[in-house]
């Protein structure tokens, strides 16, 4: 695995011409612990993953490793996270400095950020067509 992509263990679960499903055990940290069942505390999450079928010579029931660059995690980092966090501190800078009240600036800074993750689910084909699932060989 090269440094500049991420990777993780699945198992293919359904294949179509469009799409094959890879289902992945996403665990917290302790998941792997020994005394895991025990405890109560440890977390294992099952994600499925779409990737596209083509150039895909596998069959249901197969390990693989799917995989995405680093820099799409990068992305969907700042697009969930940076971009609302500068929105909303804009606005409540931008109307705390226009002498606005703190509880309407602090307000239309969340509605602001709620406009804000509006549109990425508006653009979500759009944004999904650039994170794109590979299965590594």
């Amino acid at each position: 695995m090269a440094a500049e992509e991420i990777a993780h263990a699945g198992r293919i679960v359904e294949i179509t011409p469009e799409f094959t499903t890879v289902e992945i055990l996403s665990e917290s940290a302790c998941g792997s612990c020994h005394a895991a069942g025990l405890c109560g505390l440890s977390e294992v999450k099952r994600k499925a993953v779409l990737v596209p079928t083509r150039g895909i010579d596998r069959k249901v029931g197969d390990e693989v490793n799917v995989c995405l660059r680093a820099s799409m995690g990068l992305k969907a980092v700042a697009i969930a996270y940076v971009g609302p966090l500068a929105v909303l501190l804009a606005v409540v800078l931008a109307l705390q400095g226009a002498g606005v009240g703190d509880l309407l600036s602090g307000l239309a800074g969340i509605g602001a950020a709620g406009l804000y993750y509006l549109l990425v689910y508006l653009l979500r084909d759009r944004l999904g067509k650039e994170y794109s699932f590979y299965i590594k060989e």
